[in-house]
């Protein structure tokens, strides 16, 4: 789990989440990258988890990328803010 946490403000008292890591894939060397990773990005969000990780996260998910240096080519994470509850909850039902 990721170690940064963030408290955000409602009206049920102050929600603390963590930065938490829902999906990652790879990709090869390519001139521009992230063109290419929109069909992934955007097929994970069509599934049941991206669905429900687009819906449940307490700020919009945000994809990064990260070269991937024993393979030449480049890591996607895709990273939303959630709740322990919620993580339990896409831990044990999507993973």
């Amino acid at each position: 789990m990721e170690l940064s946490k963030r408290i955000w403000p409602s009206d049920k008292g102050d929600i603390i989440t963590s930065n938490y890591l829902v999906h990652s894939f790879k990709m090869n060397d390519s001139e521009d990258p992230d063109i290419y990773a929109f069909e992934p990005l955007y097929n994970w969000q069509q599934t049941e988890a991206g669905k429900w990780v687009m819906d449940n996260a307490i700020d919009k998910p945000s994809w990064y990328r990260q070269v991937d240096y024993m393979t030449y080519g480049y890591l996607y994470q895709i990273r939303a803010h959630l709740t322990p509850e919620q993580i339990t909850f896409f831990e044990l039902k999507y993973k």
